[in-house]
């Protein structure tokens, strides 16, 4: 490790500094006529000082300009303040009078209050103790170190360099995001949030921004509550645009928690993010209405929405936005309307049904359509908009998405298929446009979820005969139920599959199958469990059995 060091230029700072502090502290104070109260605290602070000096002298100050700085600042400060303390050492009267001379007492005070905490600042980052530096991701640390401090001390124009900086460095690799909140850039970016100027504000909200934008660190943003919430919420009330953008994209990492979502619902940031979706940047649309998609998701914070009028906002956005504002609108729309009747009726008058069916006709098969089939999902399930669905085709739209290879896609296609299943024309069309076929291939899908939402939704189209004929046909769609039924598979609902099954109880041929498959293991085991519909199934296969007896000659 390498020795620490002074330069002889800052031994003389380090030394002059010092002597000015004993004399106005050991001499000068001695002598005081007038305000001696407010000196006796001027004494308190001085003390406090001479031990963080003591403690720069143990330090290396060569190569630190941030040392220079507080050292330069303290110097100028003691002059000032042996100077006032020699008018004040007149047992008659005071030169400048005693008001002026009470301000400057009083101003003096606040400085050494500054310089105090900037010492203990200083010393406290460890950035007058670097030792050597022998890798890259050292050099990230004890830079961001260095900026940290110097965004708590020092003049505004200091401030405004570090941040520029700072930024510079998390933008450039995630890695430095991570370095950078390990040193505790999080809880110094919020409070230099409350008395930063006008346009520190918008670089230190950049610099959140940046912060929520790599997963593994979101979680220290929301441990910052309220306080970084609040902040957050005046910068999307009376910020530019490009700094109710950053806050819009940092309030993202922050609304996916209860609390918080109540949080802005109660601080009128709802009507603030709306407002910013009908007039903001493209870019700052797109953001707000991401926010807003969270929020949506909150029973409690659905009757802010109706309040605000926000469904004729949220429609527009979703018809002329960008593409990341439509997609996030059309979110916002189905979290709206999921498990409520009322918006949803209310989102369908609004035209609703006709902004979903212009986005999904505009948008590429792939992760962007999965809020449109969750937006149409929700709305099918209340039937009186299901039959409108319906007869705007979106039955024959569904295909294409079950055969996608986008996981999250195909689970809410056949989500949609379930919905829109309790309609016999939707039934057979789905049937008639190969549905029921890709749906058996998600039988075997490697997730859970799919598998579920395949057998769900079968369960609903082999109501219809048409439907019946083309499962028969499909070589692994007995098998494959049957295989669903293993009480193995944990976190699937067994009720789907022997709803399947169930259906094609009268065959022979499908009864011989589900047998071979171990239909009737499985579903002894299920009987013990006590599951629905399982004693049925098992009791309608064993008559099977015994009426392929008594057929024989």
């Amino acid at each position: 490790m390498k020795e620490p060091s002074t330069s002889p230029e800052n031994e003389d700072l380090l030394h002059l500094t010092t002597q000015l502090l004993t004399s106005l502290l050991n001499t000068h104070l001695s002598n005081i006529h007038h305000f001696k109260t407010k000196w006796s605290l001027i004494k308190t602070k001085l003390i406090s000082l001479q031990t963080h000096l003591a403690d720069f002298s143990d330090t290396s100050l060569s190569s630190n300009s941030l040392s220079i700085s507080v050292l330069s600042s303290l110097s100028s400060a003691l002059s000032d303040g042996i100077s006032l303390a020699e008018k004040c050492s007149n047992p008659s009267s005071l030169p400048e009078g005693k008001l002026r001379t009470q301000s400057d007492i009083d101003s003096l005070s606040s400085k050494l209050d500054t310089l105090n905490k900037d010492c203990e600042i200083l010393l406290r980052s460890g950035v007058l103790l670097q030792e050597s530096v022998v890798s890259s991701k050292e050099v990230v640390r004890v830079e961001v170190r260095n900026l940290l401090t110097r965004l708590q001390i020092g003049s505004n124009e200091s401030k405004n360099s570090a941040i520029d900086s700072l930024l510079g460095l998390i933008n450039e690799d995630d890695k430095n995001v991570l370095i950078a909140v390990a040193q505790g850039i999080v809880p110094v970016l919020v409070k230099s949030l409350d008395c930063a100027s006008y346009e520190m504000r918008e670089k230190i909200v950049a610099a959140i921004a940046r912060v929520s934008s790599v997963d593994s660190s979101k979680h220290v943003l929301v441990a910052e509550g309220l306080l970084l919430l609040n902040q957050l919420i005046r910068v999307i009330e009376s910020g530019s645009g490009f700094a109710k953008e950053k806050a819009c994209f940092a309030l993202q990492a922050l609304s996916f928690t209860k609390e918080n979502a109540r949080a802005i619902g109660s601080r009128g940031g709802i009507s603030s993010l709306l407002e910013i979706c009908h007039g903001g940047t493209p870019s700052s649309q797109a953001m707000a209405a991401g926010v807003l998609r969270n929020l949506a998701q909150f029973e409690e914070i659905k009757e802010n929405f109706v309040e605000e009028n926000a469904i004729p906002v949220l429609i527009a956005v979703s018809s002329s936005g960008t593409t990341l504002a439509r997609e996030n609108a059309i979110g916002c729309l189905s979290n709206l309307v999921h498990n409520d009747e009322t918006l949803k009726v209310l989102v369908a008058r609004e035209g609703g049904v006709e902004s979903l069916k212009n986005y999904w006709d505009s948008t590429p098969i792939g992760k962007g359509l999965e809020p449109a089939v969750e937006f149409l999902r929700n709305l099918a399930s209340y039937h009186p908009i299901g039959e409108v669905l319906i007869f705007q085709g979106f039955p024959l739209k569904l295909l294409p998405l079950l055969n996608c290879g986008v996981l999250t896609v195909r689970i809410a296609a056949a989500g949609a298929v379930y919905e829109l299943g309790f309609c016999s024309k939707a039934r057979r069309e789905m049937g008639e446009c190969g549905c029921v076929s890709a749906l058996v291939r998600m039988l075997e899908g490697k997730a859970v979820e799919e598998r579920e939402a395949a057998a769900k939704a079968l369960s609903n189209l082999m109501v219809c005969t048409f439907n019946k004929k083309i499962f028969r046909k499909e070589e692994k769609g007995i098998v494959s139920t049957v295989q669903l039924l293993d009480p193995l598979t944990k976190n699937l609902d067994k009720k789907w599959p022997i709803a399947i099954l169930g259906t094609m109880i009268n065959s022979k041929k499908c009864r011989k199958q589900m047998v071979a498959a171990g239909a009737s293991v499985y579903l002894q085991k299920l009987v013990e469990l006590d599951v629905e519909g399982s004693k049925k199934l098992l009791d309608s296969l064993g008559r099977g059995k015994l009426w392929g007896v008594f057929a024989r000659p």
